[in-house]
């Protein structure tokens, strides 16, 4: 199967949308399509070796479709629509005016000043209704511009020349706002795109040269001045300054950076100057992997968008089965007025569009995924944004999520005859091929103090949420925890003794042994992030319960939840028990949010309802697993998420709610004939207006 994605200018409602649907339903290699009518994308899945056999279905019923080129969207604005648009609906409305003036004072709705004036109005106006509306009719598509066409042609069957004049301007005009509302919808995702700079100041050939991004490679060295754009993500490697990083983070307080930091392409330089080290290209720093990630989210129907589309399928046909049956039912067996029931089934033909209805859920998500976004908070799916606000409980990992994951030895312990530098070169030894924090910390300890050789290990194996081990010489030694001492039988009472002390101050143990004797202990000590103490503070005043899943042991682990308040703390937990915690939470409270970094996390953030990833320096498989990444590591984010979930899940129920209460009126309305063509239509436009900037009303959201 081949996934292949084209970009169709004018796809922005479930009238393209059926037309492409019937378009192509000929071509049988063809598996699924999904719309983006945020992008106006439709990504196909086929067998075809020649996509030009899709390209050449499109166009013939009247639409463009490209190949889109990259991973990104070009940008939208209002110039999109040509003015002389805006020209020809203004010109439109000025005779359709004249022709409802003169037919209200002369008394004359069929007088030929009339119906000129209504049809330049109709023929200048409703050019592109009538085209689609006909490509319709070809492909026995139900969509709002074939109805529109019915009602025209309907009220003028029936004389009413005004009126089908008015309605077929004020049709256009509500096409015209609609794509300039999402436009700005549109806008909202790619100027992010806008964010980095295409050039950048590189060292190249011993000499400064500036070059376009596209060609800046890992390892480059980039000098920013002060003022600059900050072009690709890098490491400080000398100088330093603040950084404005609001657009990438949300934070709104400039981020000092020295060497060593990591900065982010699209950040803003404040006065200073420094130089940096290039790791990622322009095709895979954050700020891209946001836009992609928001842009592929969009696609990804939440469930409130499948119900609405599933909806609209069975709306529309029975809207148009009730007007055939209201324009014949009471003139055939009650003799009533054909023309007066013929303008009410003309009217509920109007009210069968569903396209307020149905535009009215991807504006708001696309909307949310954008605030979030700019908040520093990047989510994979509108379904996690809108599940999000079904969570009760936030269970987090301890070591990089809560605590900073940098640890510091503080206390060196040795058992044996054997010396400090010893045990640490020991340790280093074992330790070194290690992604964990803290035998990251004891590598760099050995290095900084001591930097001795390491030693030979062979054999070396990692012990899943307990340690290591390996072969230095012929002897086997291991690395780990309390629980690893305890399984391998070489704990005594003074090391007991010795590990409470250490414990009971909120320090984490590791045990260096033979599988004879512990040769001796190495304390560190992790300090808690600042963003912590808030974080929990705001899931708690937000009603969720928090729960803290560690590997550690359990008196560290409850000192710290101690100090934050956290309400349950599970400890000593393996990546297995760490799943099965939150399957007994999943089946106690129903919606879990998991929140880690490391490799032991991945299974229990993707069994959670949501999975929560530190974005910044957590593993990548983590990353990878969770639904949801948090830049720079600011456990507030999770809060902010809930909270923006929330308002996304109230604004799409009020926006549905809108849409379908404005036609439940105007159905009414009709039936009681206090509704005319064009009352219906400047309903629907409104009603679809509503929608849309209900749910743009989300990228101003000021999240806590």
């Amino acid at each position: 199967m081949t996934v292949t994605i084209f970009q169709v200018a004018g796809l922005c409602c479930p009238a393209e949308e059926k037309l492409i649907r019937n378009g192509l339903k000929s071509i049988v290699e063809i598996e699924s399509l999904e719309f983006n009518f945020i992008n106006q994308e439709v990504t196909i899945t086929h067998t075809l070796s020649d996509t030009n056999m899709i390209i050449n279905a499109i166009s013939k019923i009247g639409m463009v479709a490209v190949l889109k080129q990259g991973t990104q969207t070009q940008k939208s604005n209002g110039e999109r629509i040509n003015i002389l648009q805006w020209v020809y609906v203004g010109i439109g409305g000025l005779l359709a005016v004249g022709a409802e003036t003169y037919s209200y004072l002369y008394k004359n709705e069929n007088s030929i000043i009339v119906m000129l004036l209504a049809f330049l109005a109709m023929v200048i106006t409703g050019k592109d209704t009538f085209k689609k509306g006909i490509l319709a009719l070809k492909s026995f598509t139900l969509n709002i511009n074939f109805l529109m066409m019915l009602a025209i042609i309907g009220a003028v069957i029936i004389g009413e020349w005004p009126e089908a004049a008015t309605v077929t301007v004020l049709f256009a005009l509500a096409e015209l706002i609609e794509k300039y509302s999402l436009d700005k919808a549109r806008n909202a995702i790619t100027e992010l795109m806008e964010i980095a700079p295409e050039e950048a100041l590189v060292y190249v050939n011993k000499q400064w040269q500036t070059i376009p991004v596209s060609k800046v490679v890992i390892d480059d060295i980039i000098k920013v001045r002060p003022g600059d754009k900050i072009p690709v993500d890098g490491i400080v490697i000398s100088g330093e300054s603040a950084i404005n990083q609001a657009s990438i983070t949300g934070e709104a307080v400039p981020v000092m950076k020295t060497v060593n930091d990591i900065v982010y392409a699209g950040t803003i330089n404040g006065n200073g100057s420094f130089e940096f080290k290039v790791t990622a290209n322009s095709e895979n720093t954050l700020l891209a992997k946001i836009i992609h990630a928001v842009e592929s989210a969009q696609s990804k129907k939440a469930p409130t968008q499948k119900f609405v589309d599933k909806f609209a399928l069975y709306y529309t046909p029975f809207m148009v089965l009730v007007a055939i049956v209201v324009a014949l039912i009471p003139p055939l067996f009650f003799h009533a007025s054909f023309s007066v029931w013929f303008t009410k089934a003309l009217v509920l033909l109007v009210i069968a569009c569903p396209c307020a209805l149905v535009i009215s859920t991807p504006v708001t998500v696309v909307s949310g995924l954008a605030s979030a976004a700019r908040h520093g908070l990047l989510i994979k799916g509108g379904a996690y944004l809108e599940e999000g606000h079904k969570l009760r409980v936030i269970s987090l990992d301890k070591t990089g999520t809560i605590t900073q994951g940098k640890p510091t030895i503080t206390d060196i312990v040795p058992f044996v005859e054997i010396s400090d530098a010893e045990l640490i070169q020991l340790a280093a030894s074992l330790d070194v091929n290690s992604e964990h924090p803290i035998a990251q910390a004891i590598v760099q300890f050995h290095e900084s103090e001591y930097n001795t050789r390491l030693l030979d290990v062979e054999q070396f194996s990692a012990i899943p949420g307990l340690g290591a081990k390996g072969l230095i010489g012929s002897i086997q030694y291991y690395i780990g925890n309390h629980r690893l001492a305890e399984q391998n039988n070489v704990c005594n009472s003074q090391i007991e003794q010795e590990l409470n002390r250490l414990e009971n101050t909120g320090k984490t143990v590791v045990m260096i042994s033979t599988a004879t004797n512990v040769l001796g202990i190495i304390a560190v000590s992790d300090s808690i992030r600042d963003t912590s103490f808030d974080a929990i503070n705001a899931l708690h005043n937000l009603g969720i319960k928090t729960v803290m899943l560690t590997g550690d042991n359990i008196l560290t682990a409850k000192t710290i939840a101690q100090q934050l308040n956290v309400d349950e703390v599970h400890a000593n937990l393996l990546p297995e028990d760490k799943l099965s915690m939150i399957d007994k939470l999943i089946t106690k409270y129903g919606y879990v949010g998991m929140v880690g970094d490391g490799i032991n996390d991945a299974p229990a953030l993707a069994k959670s309802t949501i999975g929560f990833a530190m974005g910044s320096g957590g593993a990548n498989i983590a990353l990878e697993t969770a639904d949801v990444a948090l830049v720079e590591n600011n456990l507030t984010k999770i809060p902010q998420f809930i909270l923006l979930s929330r308002k996304t899940f109230n604004t799409l129920i009020q926006n549905i709610a809108l849409a379908i209460i404005i036609k439940l009126i105007f159905f009414i309305l009709a039936l009681c004939g206090s509704a005319s063509l064009w009352m219906a239509v400047v309903a629907d436009m409104g009603a679809s207006m509503l929608v849309i900037f209900n749910g743009l009303r989300l990228l101003k959201m000021k999240l806590i």
